[in-house]
């Protein structure tokens, strides 16, 4: 275990092709997953903003938080690790300063939310904080960002590129005030400036201007995460926001699983037989994973909730569907894989925003399903999916954790199925290929305990 928080055995440099492992029967397996991406690096944020001290209780552990936790240190928040309960690694200790420090280089990496979040964190800064990123994610859109924080007060300096790289000249406050932004093409625009809003001179009223907003549970968390903080967001009116200026509580809060992560899981059970059971399942949850248990039945499985546990069951067979997707855009990797074993053709629409993540997800999974023999075809703004029998090859994970675990799925019902970088994971999930070969090997509790003694 590293001072970051996990094992580089479980996120090991796995650039050698990857044997997705096949199914031999049905499952019977109970998976812990690590905690939220998008709560962790959230709370990170709120955490570096606030009038005191956090603690992070059961934080992911993983690339991007790794990457969010380097961003805010190199801007002079205090950020430790200490032992906490967490099946996956310690908690952590936020204590904050202000102003923020300048003259330093925050390199996001993969992240969207870093580049997204920190951005507008940077005028908080006494001096220039440039933001870069991985040459894989400069594609990334930030036009939007770019220009919103120039409405608000922040100095960017973009080249006239409107992407990244480019330089915060951070003068120590941001005015605020009213703005209007497109947020179609990422709802992390919105989030990056309701997160950062309370610290504005004089708060912001927020008005998205564009047809469609993605991802609309991303931002109820993100107004909930602020709510917990004590600070009250009004809705003044569909697709506007309004943030008063004041104080952000530091407090203790808890980390939920990530619920996206542990679709691959639940789906397994659908594709390969039997049941899969993810532990600490929330009774009511704003992450966009929360969809799965409507739709996983939808698609032909029995879900059950027990004891705080969600429990899959497959084997009769998995439907076709037509899917508005718009609200959890990150599940479609999984969903498409699961279509691709279905009864009938599918349809998963309201998602042409994916195009702008680590990869074009829809292009990538149309082409890597096709390599292997399947029939997919790209729409305007989803995929269209029709069931063909499917043969081995490589898959590739277009540098996208996603991609990744949707290649270890079709894997277990498609022999010699291999995946190009299945470190990839550890973006959000750096213990992924342990927990889905003990899955296999079930019926034991995979757990942090079980990882340890492999």
């Amino acid at each position: 275990m590293t001072a970051d928080g996990y094992s580089p055995a479980l996120a090991r440099d796995a650039r050698d092709h990857w044997s997705a492992p096949v199914a031999d029967g049905a499952l019977r397996a109970t998976v812990t997953v690590p905690g939220s991406k998008s709560l962790t690096n959230r709370e990170l944020i709120l955490a570096a903003l606030a009038d005191g001290p956090s603690r992070l209780i059961s934080p992911l552990h993983s690339d991007d938080s790794a990457r969010m936790i380097e961003a805010l240190r190199a801007l002079g928040v205090g950020i430790e690790y200490e032992p906490g309960s967490g099946h996956f690694g310690d908690d952590l200790v936020v204590t904050p300063v202000w102003p923020l420090r300048g003259s330093t280089v925050v390199d996001c990496g993969q992240a969207g939310t870093v580049m997204r979040f920190v951005a507008a964190l940077g005028g908080f800064a006494d001096g220039d904080v440039t933001l870069t990123a991985h040459e894989s994610a400069l594609h990334r859109p930030m036009g939007a960002m770019i220009s919103a924080l120039r409405d608000v007060g922040v100095d960017i300096d973009d080249g006239g590129h409107w992407a990244l790289p480019f330089t915060v000249r951070g003068h120590g406050h941001v005015r605020g005030g009213e703005i209007t932004i497109d947020a179609s093409a990422s709802s992390q625009f919105v989030s990056g400036l309701l997160l950062a809003a309370p610290r504005f001179d004089v708060g912001i009223h927020l008005v998205h201007s564009g047809d469609r907003l993605p991802s609309m549970p991303h931002i109820d968390m993100t107004v909930e995460a602020l709510a917990h903080r004590g600070v009250h967001v009004e809705r003044p009116e569909a697709g506007g926001w309004i943030v008063p200026a004041g104080a952000i509580r530091g407090k203790d809060i808890a980390i939920e699983p990530d619920l996206s992560n542990a679709a691959p899981f639940l789906a397994a059970a659908m594709i390969a037989g039997g049941q899969v059971t993810v532990t600490g399942w929330p009774a009511r949850s704003t992450q966009p994973g929360a969809m799965l248990t409507d739709i996983l039945a939808v698609m032909g499985a029995r879900v059950s909730r027990r004891g705080g546990a969600l429990t899959v069951t497959g084997g009769n067979g998995i439907r076709g569907v037509d899917l508005d997707l718009s609200a959890a855009g990150e599940l479609t990797p999984t969903i498409f894989a699961l279509a691709a074993f279905a009864d009938a053709p599918s349809t998963l629409y309201g998602i042409g925003h994916i195009r702008g993540h680590e990869t074009d997800r829809i292009a990538a999974l149309v082409g890597e399903l096709r390599s292997l023999g399947g029939e997919a075809h790209e729409l305007a703004d989803g995929i269209r999916i029709v069931p063909r029998p499917l043969h081995g090859g490589l898959w590739h994970a277009h540098h996208d954790h996603r991609l990744a675990t949707t290649g270890a799925l079709i894997g277990l019902a498609v022999p010699g199925v291999q995946v190009d970088d299945i470190g990839t994971t550890a973006k959000t999930m750096p213990e992924f290929p342990q927990l889905w070969q003990d899955m296999l090997d079930g019926p034991v509790e995979v757990s942090a305990e079980a990882m340890r003694a492999s």
